[in-house]
């Protein structure tokens, strides 16, 4: 199972083999595009595999940042058909509550004064959304979760590549960007050209 990310500021990548993890996370503003598929290959190199060695793909959904999201979603999507194997998507809020006990509420920043906000219980997973102010009654981790946030239980990607194990003897939808609000960019105000006859 090769996991990856770019819904923040990194790439990140990991490949679950059945005795180790291999990992790297390299931080980066931008450039995840040009960055994620040669970074995928040295993860592979460094276990003497290749592409067709590969049984199934995770990637994170999101919520994040918006191009990052669409870059790696898209890149799953395309090396799995290549391939011939699925892809299972796994959103950032579950892989950052996974292998923390129960309840956990997730929080992370979500920019413009708000936050992303997921609550995980035994019975299963709250609806994520959007909030301005939280105040966890239960334990909580991410990067507004505050002073006493839990650390999360391994890296990002591996966490990642972990849950998709867990449902790669089911078949999955294609992975789809998991967005809780709409993009920043806005369209352009100026009128389009005037097509001459």
């Amino acid at each position: 199972m090769l996991a990856f990310d770019t819904s923040g500021p990194w790439c990140a990548a990991a490949l679950l083999l059945p005795d180790r993890v291999i990992q790297r996370l390299e931080p980066m503003e931008k450039g995840q595009a040009e960055r994620l598929v040669p970074l995928l290959e040295e993860v592979l190199a460094e276990a003497a595999l290749n592409w067709s060695d590969l049984k199934a793909l995770a990637v994170g959904t999101g919520p994040g940042n918006f191009t990052g999201v669409r870059i790696s979603v898209a890149a799953a999507r395309g090396l799995a058909l290549g391939l011939g194997i699925p892809a299972i998507g796994v959103t950032r809020l579950e892989a950052l509550a996974y292998g923390l006990p129960r309840p956990v509420l997730v929080i992370e920043d979500a920019r413009r004064g708000q936050a992303y906000v997921q609550l995980f219980t035994p019975g299963g997973a709250g609806e994520a959304h959007l909030a301005d102010v939280v105040v966890p009654a239960c334990p909580a981790t991410g990067s507004s979760a505050g002073d006493k946030a839990l650390p999360p239980a391994m890296p990002l990607a591996e966490a990642i590549a972990r849950i998709a194990a867990t449902h790669a003897d089911r078949p999955q939808p294609r992975p789809a960007p998991f967005y809780l609000r709409g993009a920043d960019a806005a369209p352009p105000s100026d009128p389009p050209p005037v097509i001459l006859p």
